[in-house]
């Protein structure tokens, strides 16, 4: 009966835990993309030109949330550091620096606070993800990780709905003042109630001592550059977040320029969208590619090559639409399509390198994801639209987002390339 206890105990510790960890990646995508609905009051304030909007919305946050991602990630595989403490400081700083970006003058100012916001986010998925590997049992970890990773959804299209709502009601100023403090509460929540498995379990710490040593850095990105499939996987997961990022905040913008719409209206309506839209993509690929993967492993990567392309056509006639209404509908399906490859894109990494460097894979997708999608797919579509503008005016972001469009053809093509070698891949992996 104790034994019976204490299992029970520890299920409803796992639970709290998730869902803490839940509601901090949910506060850490308010905060990263609650910039995109409020660029444009923001740009009219601070009469910041559309490539200093793509260097605000992306690369001064991607650069250094991509740099201190890895290292953070080795540190916090320490055995003696505490991955809850090491969370909670990270929510703290990135938190208060989302509230300072409310207190910017300039353009500067605000660029110096949202690196601020990158480097405090920095801290937050990889000491989660191993606390979570730890924490659930291996037959459960997929469906643990793909609960944290709802944050990305959820956080998404609260951002937008939270962050329009005040930017119509109290101002862009202010949405980031009460967005940002009460992830300082949540930190606090995360230190106190949060435990470390690996320093209340001795048991567990000696099956630790007694694990084969992490591969050196060197050696283990040099393993996964072996893979030829991981490489394509690589070109095609980085260049389908360049879109997806660099869609995200022009099509905020396009709204509000071309169908006049106030920052409150975008974030409700495309916040929702968006949102539902990511849910419904993310299950989607996942179930797509465990159901036809399982009878042949080429197909854990065709939704998303299928679906990046048949994407193309709805999105141009979306951004073609003469009202918003009929721009959001068609933007529906485009939006689960592109959604299919978070899920598959991890799972097939996972199964192509050496059991002692799938951290350094998944750190790696990570890394040029956020550097090349979030760092420069904002800023490329930024100074696109500057370069048109002169021809097109205002119109100048519509015609960037027919090119976004058509390059949704890229990553297909690359998925479908490496699901071409995922069989013989694998085989060899075992």
């Amino acid at each position: 009966m104790a034994t019976t206890a204490g299992t029970a105990s520890g299920t409803q510790s796992v639970r709290i835990t998730l869902w803490i960890l839940l509601v901090v990646y949910v506060f850490n995508f308010i905060d990263r993309q609650i910039v995109n609905i409020l660029a444009e009051p923001i740009a009219r304030d601070l009469d910041l030109s559309d490539t200093q909007i793509g260097l605000m919305t992306g690369l001064a946050f991607a650069l250094f949330y991509t740099v201190l991602g890895i290292p953070i990630a080795r540190f916090a595989d320490r055995g003696t550091t505490s991955r809850p403490k090491v969370i909670a400081v990270a929510l703290a700083v990135w938190s208060a620096m989302t509230a300072l970006c409310g207190l910017a003058q300039n353009f500067a100012q605000l660029l110096l606070a949202r690196i601020g916001v990158g480097v405090g986010e920095a801290g937050c998925t990889p000491p989660a993800h191993s606390l979570i590997s730890d924490m659930v049992p291996p037959e459960r970890r997929a469906s643990a990780l793909a609960f944290y990773s709802l944050g990305i959804p959820v956080g998404t299209l609260l951002g937008m709905i939270i962050g329009g709502t005040l930017a119509d009601h109290v101002g862009w100023r202010e949405a980031f003042v009460i967005v940002g403090l009460p992830g300082v509460a949540l930190a606090l929540v995360v230190l106190f109630v949060i435990k470390d498995p690996r320093h209340s379990n001795a048991a567990a710490i000696l099956r630790g001592k007694n694990q084969p040593a992490a591969l050196p850095l060197g050696q283990a990105v040099a393993e996964v550059m072996r893979s030829r499939a991981f490489v394509l996987l690589l070109f095609a997961g980085s260049a389908a977040s360049f879109l997806a990022y660099g869609k995200t905040t022009w099509t905020t913008i396009f709204f509000q320029r071309t169908h006049d719409l106030t920052p409150g209206q975008v974030g409700l309506w495309f916040g929702l969208l968006g949102g539902v839209a990511g849910i419904l993509g993310t299950w989607a690929g996942g179930y797509l590619a465990d159901r036809f993967g399982a009878k042949n492993r080429r197909h854990v990567l065709s939704a998303p090559a299928i679906g990046m392309a048949l994407a193309v056509p709805l999105a141009i006639a979306a951004y073609h639409a003469p009202s918003w209404p009929l721009a959001l509908a068609l933007l529906f399906i485009p939006t689960v399509c592109n959604s299919f490859y978070y899920g598959p894109t991890y799972s097939a990494a996972q199964g192509l390198v050496p059991v002692r460097a799938r951290a350094i894979a998944a750190a790696s997708l990570l890394f040029f994801q956020n550097l090349i999608g979030l760092g420069l797919g904002p800023l490329f579509f930024g100074m696109l639209s500057d370069w048109l503008q002169p021809t097109y005016g205002a119109d100048s972001v519509r015609y960037v987002l027919y090119g976004a469009a058509i390059l949704g053809l890229v990553p297909a093509f690359f998925f479908w390339r490496c699901g071409l070698r995922l069989n013989e891949e694998l085989d060899q992996k075992g």
